[in-house]
């Protein structure tokens, strides 16, 4: 499973143009109780390339969202 999440994180990497700097296990597996069908909740800390950064929201503040946000599957949240 391991490989499936890091493969899914370069992914994510990829599509987004970010870097991914730390990346954790959350959820009932992370709690030590998962069930036979839990799924892998991942949760992971990401920067931009500087220049997102710098540039201008063109539309106002908070326009401009921050965040990654992937549909659920059965496999992975």
């Amino acid at each position: 499973m391991r490989e499936t999440i890091v493969a899914a994180l370069k992914k994510i990497e990829e599509d987004y143009d970010v870097k991914v700097l730390y990346a954790c296990e959350s959820g009932s597996r992370a709690w030590d109780f998962p069930s036979k069908d839990s799924d892998y909740d991942v949760r992971f800390i990401y920067i931009h390339k500087r220049n997102k950064y710098l540039s201008i929201d063109p539309m106002g503040v908070g326009k401009k969202r921050d965040v990654i946000e992937l549909p659920i599957n059965d496999l992975l949240d």
